[in-house]
């Protein structure tokens, strides 16, 4: 007999999905547990497996068309054949294989993509020129079953979606690509520093020669929309809830902004040394390890911040829940650190940068995406000096992170170079008053300048 293949509702507020690329054609046989799809839904592009073991009998929704949720993709025709009437099943989303961390969570609207649209890039590293996952071995990470495209030959090459779209935009052979993903996976980063080694060619003489590889220009030249002519791109469904989302909680939320001049200088040869005792591991503690420590702890202190406000009721949380903006070819999204207080500094790099690195390669579970009491946004690595985030309701603060450099201060009677890092605490004036948010920034001040508090 024939079951029906229909659109999983991926988040709380899902409504309709796109079909992004289909995976398995017309006549193809599909496995149970295997990845058929793609899907585009309010949070994320997604990879979608099949229920049920079968052939491919009929695709109903084409690449780049929606469904809303419930209503039939595709049929599949199962092993026993016959023309009874298809029976609806609903295909299994499969954004990643990795459980989430802890409980404690609480129900939050299902758009945390709408947080960062205008924060900022990663949580990572935050001196100019450092990459948010350097040097880090996510040994805790599960293993994770790559997406597979087919190269000119045929065979099957597990790779990301996001390494797939990024390919076809450079024109990049991914047979050619080296994975550094589980299992060889090709994901973004390979794409994105792969220098393409040119083809054999075959001189005057007749004798084939191995070409040298060309040197790649320094600055890659960015395409033009001829003049005269211009361009309209329309909303993917992601885009289109962070406008919506970021717009409401502007309109609907009094924002007011607090900054505060950190000194990280002691902090930065503290992370040295902790590094280097860590070589062995593999492990790199970044800045923004020891910041989002010290943000946790301070939550914990000021419990005002660790809420979520529904417009009735306040709602203080006694677990820390650290939403961490992510940049994404296609917007920004923000996967969740549960219980982060709980954690010591290894733990938060390792936890950390596999949730970034699968953030990236778009194979989040849809817990992982919400529930966050408490968002930092950072641009360090961008090297911006300072900025402010919008609040992802229904939390109640964000905290922008900004550079860490070296700048002139005053130490006693001496003008000193210093490595300092401005941060920027937004707040929703309904739950937080200034004196508080101020309380809160001179606690989070004094654990970054003195480290050894976060072991008291």
């Amino acid at each position: 007999m024939s079951v029906e293949i229909t659109m999983p509702q991926l988040s709380d507020t899902m409504e309709e999905g796109t079909v992004v690329k289909w995976l398995k054609k017309e006549g193809d046989k599909v496995k149970s547990g295997e990845v058929i799809a793609e899907v585009e839904t309010d949070k994320a592009t997604m990879e979608m497996e099949s229920f049920e073991s079968g052939t491919i009998e009929k695709i109903v929704v084409k690449e780049g068309e929606k469904a809303q949720v419930g209503k039939p993709i595709a049929i599949l025709a199962g092993k026993s054949g016959g023309d009874s009437k298809p029976a609806p099943k609903q295909a299994e989303a499969k954004p990643t294989k990795a459980a989430a961390q802890g409980s404690g969570a609480t129900n939050q609207p299902a758009a945390a993509t709408a947080v960062a649209a205008s924060h900022g890039e990663a949580y990572g590293e935050h001196s100019r020129g450092e990459h948010a996952t350097h040097g880090t071995h996510a040994t805790i990470a599960p293993r994770e079953d790559g997406a597979h495209a087919p190269d000119h030959n045929g065979v099957r090459i597990k790779a990301s979606p996001v390494a797939r779209r990024i390919a076809a935009t450079k024109g990049i052979d991914l047979a050619q690509v080296k994975g550094s993903g589980p299992e060889g996976r090709v994901i973004q980063r390979d794409v994105e520093n792969f220098t393409p080694v040119a083809k054999p060619t075959a001189p005057q003489g007749g004798a084939i020669e191995r070409a040298k590889p060309t040197a790649q220009p320094a600055q890659v030249l960015t395409t033009r929309i001829a003049r005269g002519q211009k361009q309209v791109i329309p909303l993917t469904k992601i885009r289109s809830v962070i406008a919506q989302r970021l717009q409401q909680s502007k309109q609907n939320i009094p924002h007011f902004y607090e900054a505060i001049d950190i000194d990280v200088e002691d902090l930065s040869k503290l992370r040295e040394r902790v590094n280097k005792n860590l070589e062995k591991t593999g492990v790199r503690i970044s800045i923004a390890d020891f910041v989002a420590k010290a943000v946790a702890m301070a939550l914990l202190q000021h419990r005002d911040l660790n809420s979520t406000f529904d417009g009735k009721e306040i709602t203080q949380h006694g677990d820390v829940n650290l939403g961490m903006a992510v940049a994404l070819p296609s917007g920004l999204i923000v996967p969740v650190l549960r219980n982060i207080d709980q954690m010591g500094l290894a733990e938060i790099r390792v936890r950390s940068a596999d949730l970034v690195e699968r953030a990236r390669a778009q194979r989040l579970k849809q817990d992982e995406l919400s529930g966050a009491t408490f968002t930092v946004s950072n641009l360090g690595t961008f090297g911006v000096r300072e900025f402010s985030a919008i609040i992802n309701p229904p939390e109640v603060g964000i905290l922008a992170i900004a550079a860490a450099e070296k700048r002139a201060v005053v130490k006693g009677e001496q003008i000193v170079a210093r490595s300092m890092m401005t941060v920027t605490l937004s707040c929703d004036h309904r739950v937080v008053d200034g004196a508080t948010a101020a309380d809160y920034l001179r606690t989070l001040k004094n654990l970054l300048e003195e480290p050894g508090l976060m072991l008291v």
